[in-house]
């Protein structure tokens, strides 16, 4: 008895986890998590209600109390939330933290479940791997990369892989030496792909799933240009191309995507400013629509959403609009998943705004609307029921 109430329980973990995806893509109800960095006021995770249908947003509320939890990604079975704390001390170490947190959906709040150390200094950035059975991140300050399995409980387990970033590019005050800054996965979950500002580079590993383990592949990295400073990316849908935001230099630089061999060809790096502007500005966030016809870049000083337009057949961008961000420095922004709106976080303005975009062009009304958050530098979304 037992034995095919475990078989039912797990076929149930299964099948939630298969429905999350089409959830997400059809929900029009959100609960959205919002991280924050540490002061004006920020006590943690904060959470409001999205109502896609009408555009609405409800209050802000804290859910969860935690210390400088500035990058945060919700699980895909929806039940679980992970958040750096973007420290460089954890438990008398020199490391940071990665925390997990338990969803209460209807009270949408979050009950911390375990945190452990990152694996270096100042982690900034989190993902999943494709079976949702790792999480990946990025340690900032340290210059490394860490693997950790999330257990059945949701718990965080102790890293099983670490990778010590080495070298550095031709800038001597901001690459004197590795900044790991963002981590993804393949379409494939073959391979982890790794943006260091530090080295210009984006570092390629293989992935072992089973056991989450990261080796250096060969090839090991594509290139930005000298002193772009690589920051966050984002792959195509369609999987041939990976497009990466770069934030000293302010551009977004196109890679082609062998998937067989993980290897990446630099096609083409645009500005993410508008022409002739000549103030002083930083590339924040990327991220691409849905259905693959826009990627969007944030310019943090200019204060701005570049959006543009992709070649289907060449995978390559043209700016078609830079919208301005509605508040300072937009660190971080997101899509809801299908991609109906997007929420831009002004981290030194407090506050987050929302815009709605259009399906086909990718462009962004102005009739912006949004509510105040502290200090806020990540969004990500739950679809409700």
């Amino acid at each position: 008895m037992e034995t095919m109430q475990s078989i039912r329980l797990a076929a149930l973990v299964i099948l939630a986890a298969g429905l999350m995806p089409l959830l997400a893509a059809v929900s029009k109800d959100y609960l959205v998590f919002v991280g924050t960095g540490a002061g004006r006021g920020s006590k943690g995770i904060y959470a409001f209600r999205f109502d896609g249908a009408t555009g609405k947003a409800g209050p802000l509320v804290l859910a969860g109390e935690a210390t400088s939890p500035s990058f945060l990604a919700v699980h895909p079975n929806g039940r679980y939330l992970y958040a750096i704390s973007e420290v460089n001390t954890f438990q008398g170490k020199r490391s940071g933290g990665v925390m997990a947190f338990k969803i209460n959906a209807a009270a949408g709040t979050l009950h911390l479940l375990n945190e452990v150390s990152s694996g270096a200094t100042g982690p900034c950035h989190i993902s999943f791997d494709k079976s949702g059975k790792y999480a990946l991140v990025a340690d900032y300050a340290g210059g490394a990369v860490a693997v950790f399995p999330i257990l059945s409980n949701g718990k965080l387990g102790e890293a099983s892989s670490v990778v010590q970033h080495k070298g550095k590019s031709v800038n001597p005050r901001r690459q004197e030496a590795p900044h790991a800054h963002g981590i993804i996965v393949s379409p494939d979950n073959r391979f982890v792909l790794a943006a260091d500002l530090g080295l210009d580079e984006v570092l390629i590993y293989k992935f072992d799933a089973t056991t989450g383990g990261l080796t250096p592949n060969d090839p090991a990295y594509g290139k930005v240009p000298a002193g772009a400073g690589a920051r966050h990316l984002v792959f195509n849908p369609n999987g041939r191309y990976l497009y990466v935001v770069n934030e000293m230099g302010s551009s977004v630089t196109t890679f082609a995507w062998d998937a067989a061999r993980g290897a990446l060809t630099p096609l083409q790096t645009v500005s993410s400013l508008p022409q002739g502007w000549s103030g002083d500005s930083t590339g924040g966030e990327i991220q691409i629509l849905p259905n693959g016809k826009a990627v969007y870049a944030s310019n943090r000083g200019h204060d701005s959403i570049a959006v543009f337009a992709v070649d289907p057949l060449k995978g390559t961008l043209t700016p078609i609009q830079f919208e301005p961000s509605g508040g300072r420095t937009p660190r971080n922004f997101n899509l809801d998943p299908p991609g109906t709106y997007l929420f831009s976080a002004g981290q030194d303005s407090d506050n987050i705004t929302i815009f709605k975009v259009n399906p086909q062009s990718g462009k962004l009304s102005s009739n912006r609307t949004g509510l105040t958050a502290p200090n806020p530098q990540c969004i990500d979304f739950l679809p409700l029921r």
